[in-house]
């Protein structure tokens, strides 16, 4: 680190002094201050931590042109200071970058240097005012630092696109329909997606989506992730889920129930995920997993659950698991179907169960045993005994007066 024996110069003198200050507070109990005065003290705090970060700002810039960290042949005074503090190269460039926008805005300036505005208000204030015209950006600078004074710095992001409306009310609208459409624009050309399998049975998302995009994929989830529709599809008792372990539970609902019709083709198919699954293991008789065309695995409940809302392909294998015959692909139950059998059981069939919202049809009688496809073979259930029915722990039977009834394998 860089140290000054005798400070000269009245900030460097300033800067010591705080060091001192700070110094003589590092290990005080701070138990005593009562709620009035906690609440004066952060404020105060916050404060004089935007005025240091102006006048760190300016400190950088100036360094920025003295060329600071050339004789050690640092490539800007910025990547000198990361190296120096390790913070970020990025980090460091950002203040540097601050210093030299405040030299041109000083009423923005003063505003920091006097706390009266964070960093992250000023950052937003100097970036929208350098979009105007020269000649309407003081009268934009002072609206902003106004409302700097009522909203933080992402609502002041939202005022400062349609700062138009202050300075030429009259070509407000046509510049904000500019401004929208190269933003939109320019989030489809950096519009991305990667996902990456860990190998452990979990997919990360990484990514980023247009504003539309984004609001219309968070209102879908959020239909999913409602109270009302968790208390209809979640077994009785079961934790609602909230924030983001609701949204990523209602993307994996999303992705399962969206109709493949919808879909371009994919090699001249359905773009659907294919599941090898045993015959035994399909009955129950042995718990083998699922193997997907994409070479993943899937356990058998999982693949026995698919299979009731999925189209399905049967598959004859041979006796070195060669296909020797492929049968005609069958459907899920049609609309009409669904809700002719929703009418008549008016809720799960599950004995004790009440659900009667989000519900799944199942087949009485499973494919691999002669089921078809039709009203009087389909049963309603709700999403926790549908999978309950699958789950070769419990035993199910039928009961006269229509209900299923579940039992735990001994």
């Amino acid at each position: 680190m860089t140290a000054i024996a005798t400070p000269r110069h009245r900030v460097s003198v300033a800067t010591a002094h705080v060091h001192q200050e700070l110094d003589a507070v590092n290990h005080a109990s701070v138990w005593s201050m009562d709620a009035s005065e906690t609440a004066a003290t952060l404020v105060g705090l916050a404060r004089a931590r935007a005025r240091l970060a102006e006048l760190e700002a300016r400190v950088a810039a100036h360094a920025d042109d003295l060329h600071v960290g050339q004789d050690v042949a640092a490539s800007s005074a910025a990547n000198w200071l990361a190296h120096q503090t390790k913070q970020t190269r990025a980090e460091t460039n950002r203040t540097v970058r601050l210093g030299h926008d405040l030299e041109q805005h000083p009423l923005t300036r003063d505003a920091l240097a006097a706390g009266r505005v964070c960093v992250d208000q000023a950052r937003v204030i100097v970036q929208a005012v350098d979009r105007l015209p020269a000649e309407a950006r003081s009268r934009a600078e002072r609206h902003l630092l106004a409302e700097a004074a009522h909203h933080d710095a992402k609502t002041l992001r939202i005022l400062g696109k349609r700062l138009h409306e202050v300075i030429d009310p009259d070509a407000a609208d046509a510049h904000e329909a500019a401004l929208l459409e190269r933003e939109e624009a320019a989030a489809m050309t950096a519009c991305r997606l990667a996902l990456h399998d860990d190998g452990h049975g979990t997919t990360h998302l990484r990514g980023q989506i247009p504003t539309f995009h984004g609001a219309a994929l968070r209102k879908m989830l959020a239909a999913i992730t409602a109270p009302k529709h968790q208390r209809a599809t979640r077994s009785a008792g079961a934790e609602q889920l909230r924030g983001p372990d609701a949204m990523g539970q209602a993307l994996c609902t999303l992705i399962e129930r969206y109709p493949v019709t919808q879909l371009p083709k994919l090699g001249g198919l359905n773009a659907t995920l294919v599941v090898t699954i045993t015959e035994d293991s399909l009955l129950g008789r042995v718990e083998q997993a699922g193997l997907l065309d994409t070479g993943d695995r899937i356990s058998p409940g999982a693949a026995r659950r698919l299979l009731c809302e999925a189209g399905v392909i049967p598959v004859v294998l041979g006796g070195d698991s060669t296909p020797i015959d492929v049968g005609r692909e069958r459907r899920f139950h049609p609309t009409y179907h669904r809700i002719a059998i929703t009418i008549r059981d008016q809720g799960c069939r599950a004995e004790g169960c009440d659900r009667k919202l989000g519900l799944h049809t199942h087949h009485e009688t499973r494919w691999a045993d002669g089921g078809t496809t039709t009203v009087d073979q389909g049963i309603s259930l709700c999403p926790w005994h549908h999978t309950r029915i699958h789950d070769t722990t419990y035993e199910t039977r039928m009961q006269p007066t229509g209900k299923v009834s579940f039992h735990r394998r001994t």
